[in-house]
């Protein structure tokens, strides 16, 4: 056995990793004049509180096949939480001398330098797996299916990975013996086995499980093509008996949540101190000037859990009574002249912000429809009250996905409710920041749906 076993870094990068980014938090104090008395003490006050917030946020543990998004949020969350170590210092230790402003800046200038040693680190691994071949894992796959066909040509085609495929075992050969592939594991010192649920039984799993133990290879399972496989399934223990859950919701984490419902006060706050108090005015003159009725449009929706809500608009059409019940349409003789201009760049939309200030709403989630249409879904479109797990959003990844505005196929609506659980089960700030983004993109280009 080699002295430091094969992975996503050799055995010294983890400890140089920490090593330089204590250095960054230590030397980069001396740059600013934070006016701290006892620097020592502070010195060594922050050094063990983020070896301590990086191992609960796993902040070094980036693997190989880790996307750039994953990175960027692993570095947010330690970085606020260093904020919050940084600034707590000054109130536990009663050091009231401290200048915050100076405290700020050092707080600005580390993250960039430990973001850009990050991700400096990051390129450079897979420069060096891909164009000099280094850091590799030797794999083999056993199983014949779909999916361990798609995992090959990954293996095969993303070198920057750093997987060696080296060889496959087709299960349904009629000479394949599994003591076979276990000899040829250890006489070519592979380091990770990939293997078909569907294809092996409980038996060849079990002795499989069993020698990668006592050799010390990984071993890792390609799920076959049930559905229950493809869910994102949490893995639970009830004293000694293990419960799959076949949903994860991150938002369902206190500290998710309390995060999201700070980034959607803070967004929303924002947009109606610096644009509804003085666009509000004009569009209220407007829209009476043009028909009677009210200035604001308030309809009912369905929220988080299913319950009831009032959600606010900019009122784009003539009074009517089916306004509760019919979607507007492609041409509808109902929306006014100010209306179109309002709707076809979704200034409408923007009284939702109250809503999500108020708690009923947030920035970003699923899409409410009208409670009529909610019923009529939620009995004929399967999965389609997953979206209340959450509350929904002035913006969501379907909407952005091109799945907004009228349904006029049940294909609208499937994939609406498709992208719509992604975005539950795999939320992260990072992807409301990206979402909110793209939102205004969208609106200022137009969209053809937006009518």
């Amino acid at each position: 056995m080699s002295k430091f076993k094969q992975g996503r870094y050799s055995g010294y990068l983890k400890p140089f990793s920490y090593l330089v980014d204590l250095s960054i938090i230590n030397g980069t104090l001396f740059l600013f004049d934070i006016n701290i008395t006892t620097l020592y003490f502070f010195s060594l006050y922050i050094s063990v509180l983020w070896v301590v917030i990086s191992f609960r946020n796993n902040f070094y543990e980036v693997q190989r096949y880790s996307k750039i998004v994953q990175v960027i949020t692993l570095i947010l969350t330690q970085m606020m939480f260093f904020a919050l170590i940084l600034y707590a210092f000054i109130g536990v230790f009663k050091q009231p001398n401290i200048s915050r402003l100076a405290l700020g800046q050092y707080l600005l200038c580390i993250s960039a330098e430990i973001t850009f040693f990050k991700f400096l680190i990051f390129y450079l691994l897979n420069r060096y797996r891909a164009a000099l071949g280094g850091n590799l894992r030797r794999v083999v796959v056993i199983g014949d299916t779909d999916k361990t066909r798609q995992l090959i040509n990954i293996f095969n085609k993303r070198l920057e990975f750093g997987y060696q495929f080296k060889k496959q075992f087709i299960i349904k050969d009629d000479n394949f013996s599994l003591q076979n592939c276990i000899k040829y594991i250890v006489e070519d010192n592979i380091d990770e086995i990939y293997a078909s649920i569907a294809e092996l039984s409980n038996k060849q799993i079990n002795k499989l499980i069993d020698f990668a133990d006592n050799n010390l290879k990984e071993l890792k399972f390609i799920p076959d093509n049930k559905d229950i496989y493809a869910k994102k399934l949490k893995y639970e223990y009830y004293d000694y008996v293990p419960v799959i859950s076949l949903r994860d919701i991150p938002l369902k984490v206190p500290f998710n949540k309390f995060i999201k419902r700070l980034f959607d006060i803070l967004f929303s706050s924002a947009v109606i101190i610096f644009l509804l108090s003085w666009l509000t005015p004009l569009l209220a003159i407007l829209i009476k000037l043009e028909s009677k009725g009210p200035v604001f449009f308030k309809q009912a929706r369905n929220g988080f859990n299913y319950k009831e809500f009032d959600c606010y608009k900019f009122r784009s059409m003539m009074p009517n009574k089916d306004a509760h019940l019919f979607q507007a349409t492609k041409g509808d003789q109902r929306i006014t002249k100010v209306g179109k201009f309002l709707r076809k760049t979704s200034i409408d939309e923007l009284p939702q912000f109250f809503n999500v200030l108020f708690g009923d709403m947030s920035v970003v989630g699923p899409r409410p429809h009208m409670v009529s249409h909610t019923n009529m879904y939620a009995e004929s479109v399967d999965k389609f009250m997953v979206r209340h797990f959450v509350k929904p959003g002035i913006t969501g990844l379907a909407q952005v996905s091109g799945f907004r505005g009228e349904v006029e196929t049940d294909k609208d609506i499937i994939n609406r409710v498709k992208y719509d659980i992604f975005y539950i089960e795999n939320w992260s700030l990072l992807l409301d920041i990206k979402i909110a983004i793209q939102t205004f993109a969208n609106a200022v280009k137009g969209e053809e749906k937006a009518y």
